[in-house]
């Protein structure tokens, strides 16, 4: 199996020594993995993520609107940004630790989400619950494409994915290498039409890997993988909503900065 998203790879629901569930089974007690039992823990996560979200959001958007000093907000802005980059790395070798840690970096990337929407809204009003919109509407949309069969996560379209994120994921590498020495990627920031234009193919990318999300977590489910893994699909999950969200918080920024 093959899926863009850098925490889901081809050996994270390998070799569990389970088979995959039919139908006679229902009746048993359900110990393995379900695609319900994740989008139930994805729900919970983002409750989680909402939460804590509005804590760094009150604290930075009531002192940037006032024109005060926003450091009070800072610490937690940034440190939810770095607890939750360690969090991602840590759950990526020890999968088994999901179920304790995916609140943690749901806790975290609210803290950080909720201090960077909130200076995006303070300068742009009405940004931040259009890209809310655009997130969910475009999880909504691709899941009842996937469901209905309208878009299939043939192989081919997998490697196109992930051959797309990979190369997303080098021009932001260069572009941030290049800005500490002083050379960065100037056009990918502009509100420029070649800005603009790079900003929609990333989003649309970030859309196009939650389809190989959904086919990887129902798959897994499929192959009875283990329970907790449940938490770790919602993990995934998560990583890939995080990234929409702040790619189309980054076009609409751009394109209000037109106007």
């Amino acid at each position: 199996m093959r899926t863009g998203n850098p925490v889901l790879n081809s050996r994270t629901f390998e070799d569990f020594g389970l088979h995959p569930r039919d139908s006679a089974a229902e009746s048993v007690p359900v110990t393995t993995m379900t695609v319900t039992g994740t989008a139930n823990r994805t729900m919970f996560l983002l409750a989680l993520a909402f939460c804590s979200a509005c804590f760094t959001w009150s604290r930075t958007f009531n002192a940037v609107t006032a024109e005060a000093s926003s450091g009070a907000a800072m610490p937690w802005v940034f440190g939810g940004l770095i607890v939750g980059f360690i969090t991602a790395i840590v759950i990526c070798f020890k999968q088994t630790w999901a179920p304790m840690l995916a609140p943690v970096y749901a806790l975290a990337e609210g803290l950080f989400l909720g201090g960077i929407s909130a200076s995006f809204e303070a300068q742009y009003p009405g940004i931040v619950i259009q890209a809310v919109g655009g997130t969910f509407g475009t999880l909504a949309a691709l899941l009842l494409c996937y469901q209905s069969g309208l878009i299939r996560a043939t192989e081919n379209f997998k490697l196109g994915i992930v051959a797309a994120t990979g190369g997303i994921f080098f021009v932001y590498l260069i572009s941030m290498i290049g800005g500490m020495f002083g050379f960065p990627i100037p056009f990918i920031h502009s509100a420029g039409p070649l800005g603009i234009g790079f900003s929609v193919v990333v989003v649309i990318i970030a859309a196009l890997n939650l389809v190989l999300d959904f086919d990887f977590i129902e798959t897994a489910a499929k192959r009875g993988a283990p329970k907790y893994l449940e938490w770790y699909g919602a993990f995934a999950l998560m990583v890939t909503l995080v990234w929409l969200y702040l790619e189309i918080l980054r076009l609409l920024s751009k394109l209000n900065s037109r106007n």
